[in-house]
C-alpha cells in the first residue's frame, strides 16, 4: 500500500512542520526572524484589504495575523511562537485527511463516478446518469504494458508524478488514469477555488487532495507548503506536482518550470538516505495531457493575451466556476471518442537522468551508475548543498520540458486550428499576433481547399517529426496520404468543435471555413516549441 493510506491526522502534520520551522528559525538572526514574519503580516494585511469588498477575508483567517502583528513587537521569542502559530493555521488549511472508506467506496463505482462527479451539478446526480471514461480516454504508458512497470516499481519507489497543466480536470483525470493502470493514488495539490464545487470539495478533500491557496504570496505560507511535501514524500505518499505551476494560458506545452515543490524531492530523497529509511529512492514520472478540447480555453487565451503586468495568476470566474458549464462540457467531451490523452512518460530520477527497468539512473555511456555518489561523500554520508541541489533540480526541469514536448500528443483539432493559423498569417506578415487576432470578421473566412491543402502540408511535416520520436499524433486518416488525412482532420476538427464552446474555433460555411482567432491560437499553440512558425 502506498503510504496515503498510512498518512497521520492534521495534527502530527503539524507537529512535524513546526519542527522543520524551528531548524530553519535556528539558522536565522534576530533580524531574519522579525523581517520573515513582517513580510508575512504585510503581505497577508494588504491581500484582505484588496479582497474586501468582493470576499471579505474570514475571521478565521485574520485572527492569526493579528495576533502575529501584536507579536511582532515583543522580543525574539514572541516571534518565534507567533511563527510556529501560523504553521499550525496553515499545516490545518493544508491537510486533508485521506478517508480510505470513501477511497474504496470511489473505487468500487468507477469508472462511472468520474462521468458523474464531472457531469452533476448537484451531489444527487452523482446517483444517476452513465458515463463510461474508460470509452473515451486514452491512457498510455512509455512502457506500453497496461501500467505493469509502473505498479512494480511504486512497490520500492515513491514516485513524483509531473504532468503538464492543462485544466482544472486534470487532478481528476489524472486520478481515474492512476486507478485504471491499478496505481496507489497520489496526494495532490489542489487551488482553494477548485472546492468551491461542493462535489469536488468532497471527494477531492477526501481522496489525497491538499489545499493551496494561490492568494497566499509570503515566504512563509510557501515555505511550510514545501515542508508539506518534503514530509509527505518521506511518509512514501506518493505526489502529483503541476511544475509550471498553473494552467498553460496560452495552450503551449510548458516550456519552463517552477522550481519550488519540485526541489522538495531531493530533499527527501536525501533525508530518506541519512536516515536509512527503507526504499528511500523517489522517481519523477513526466505525464503529459492533451486535450482535442478545453473546458477554460476562451478565458485562459484572453488572460494570456493580456499585457503581461495585468496578466491574473489565479483566474476564479472562468468556466470551471459554474458547475452547469463544466457538466455540460464534461457530457460533450466523455462522448468523443479519444477526446483526452494522458500519458505516463519514461521515469527520471532527481537529477533529470533516464532510469533502466529496475529504476537504476543511466549514465551518460548508457550503463547505470549510482545516483546517490551525486549527493554523499566518500564514506556513503549525505553532502547537503543547497545550491548544488538546485542546478540538479533545473536540469531535472529541463528533463520533464523536453519529456513534455516528446509525449505531446497532436489532436486534429491542435493540427487544423495550426494550419488555419498560418494561412491567416500569410495575409498579414506584417501584424504582430495581438493585432492578428482582431482582424474583421470578413478576413477571416478562409478557403476550403486553401485551408485543406496547408494542413496536407502539416500533416506531412508533423509524420516526419512523429517518425524521429519529436512528438506523438493521433489524427484520424490513413498515414502516408497527407490530402486524405488533411480532409479527415479536418472533418473531425469542425464536428468537434461544434461541441461546446460559445464561439467555434473553426466554423463549416461551405466553400469557406470561419475562425476564430483567439481559439484557433490557442488550440494552434499546441505544437509550438518544435521549431515550427507560431500559429499565428
Amino acid at each position: 500500500m502506498s503510504g496515503i493510506f498510512d498518512h497521520p491526522p492534521a495534527a502530527v502534520i503539524s507537529e512535524a512542520l513546526q519542527a522543520r520551522m524551528r531548524k530553519r528559525l535556528a539558522k536565522m538572526s534576530d533580524t531574519e526572524v522579525q523581517a520573515y514574519l513582517a513580510d508575512a503580516i504585510y503581505l497577508e494585511r494588504r491581500r484582505f484589504h484588496e479582497q474586501r469588498k468582493t470576499d471579505p477575508p474570514d475571521p478565521a483567517e485574520v485572527a492569526p495575523i493579528q495576533h502575529a502583528a501584536r507579536a511582532i513587537r515583543g522580543d525574539r521569542r514572541d516571534q518565534e511562537l507567533a511563527i510556529l502559530h501560523l504553521v499550525d493555521t496553515y499545516a490545518h488549511e493544508i491537510h486533508n485527511e485521506f478517508n480510505r472508506r470513501t477511497y474504496q467506496v470511489a473505487t468500487k463505482v468507477l469508472p462511472g463516478a468520474l462521468g458523474r462527479l464531472l457531469t452533476a451539478t448537484r451531489p444527487g446526480e452523482l446517483l444517476h446518469g452513465h458515463f463510461n471514461p474508460e470509452e473515451r480516454l486514452v491512457i498510455e504508458t512509455a512502457h506500453d504494458d497496461g501500467g505493469a512497470w509502473l505498479r512494480r516499481i511504486a512497490q520500492t519507489h515513491t514516485l513524483i508524478y509531473a504532468p503538464t497543466h492543462v485544466s482544472n480536470l486534470d487532478s481528476p483525470l489524472i486520478g481515474f488514469a492512476l486507478h485504471s493502470l491499478g496505481l496507489p493514488p497520489a496526494i495532490y495539490g489542489a487551488g482553494l477555488n477548485l472546492f468551491s464545487s461542493p462535489v469536488m470539495a468532497y471527494f477531492m478533500s477526501r481522496l489525497g487532495a491538499y489545499t493551496v491557496d494561490r492568494r497566499k504570496k509570503h515566504a512563509l505560507y510557501k515555505d511550510v507548503l514545501k515542508d508539506y511535501s518534503v514530509d509527505s514524500l518521506g511518509r512514501r505518499c506518493h505526489s502529483l506536482f503541476f511544475p509550471g505551476g498553473t494552467r498553460s494560458r496560452s495552450g503551449r506545452v510548458e516550456t519552463s518550470v517552477k522550481k519550488g515543490l519540485l526541489g522538495t524531492g531531493i530533499i527527501a530523497w536525501q533525508e530518506g538516505l541519512e536516515k536509512r529509511r527503507p526504499n528511500p529512492e523517489v522517481l519523477v514520472i513526466p505525464v503529459t495531457l492533451s486535450f482535442s478540447l478545453v473546458l477554460e480555453a476562451e478565458t485562459l487565451i484572453e488572460d494570456c493575451l493580456q499585457e503581461e503586468g495585468k496578466r491574473r495568476y489565479i483566474i476564479a470566474d472562468d468556466e470551471f466556476s459554474q458547475p452547469r458549464t463544466v457538466a455540460h462540457f464534461a457530457r460533450q467531451i466523455l462522448n468523443l471518442d479519444d477526446a483526452i490523452v494522458i500519458r505516463f512518460g519514461r521515469p527520471l530520477d532527481l537529477l533529470g537522468h533516464p532510469v533502466d527497468d529496475e529504476g537504476r539512473t543511466i549514465g551518460p555511456g548508457g550503463s547505470p551508475l549510482d545516483r546517490r555518489l551525486y549527493v554523499t561523500d566518500r564514506d556513503g554520508t549525505v553532502d547537503w548543498d543547497e545550491q548544488r541541489d538546485r542546478v540538479y533540480t533545473r536540469v531535472l526541469s529541463e528533463s520533464l520540458v523536453r519529456a513534455w514536448h516528446r509525449d505531446n500528443t497532436v489532436l486534429a483539432t491542435h493540427a487544423a486550428c495550426y494550419a488555419a493559423g498560418q494561412l491567416l498569417r500569410r495575409s498579414y506578415l506584417h501584424l504582430p499576433t495581438a493585432e492578428l487576432v482582431l482582424v474583421d470578421d470578413e478576413d477571416r473566412s478562409l478557403p476550403r481547399a486553401r485551408l485543406l491543402e496547408a494542413l496536407a502540408q502539416l500533416i506531412e511535416t508533423l509524420e516526419q517529426m512523429a517518425a524521429e520520436g519529436r512528438l506523438r499524433l493521433r489524427l484520424p486518416g490513413p498515414a502516408g496520404d497527407p490530402h486524405g488525412r488533411a480532409t479527415a482532420v479536418l472533418a473531425e476538427a469542425l464536428q468537434r468543435f461544434r461541441g461546446f464552446h460559445s464561439r467555434r474555433a473553426l466554423a463549416d460555411e461551405g466553400t469557406k471555413i470561419t475562425m476564430d482567432t483567439r481559439l484557433c491560437l490557442y488550440y494552434g499553440h499546441r505544437l509550438s516549441g518544435y521549431g515550427l512558425p507560431d500559429p499565428m
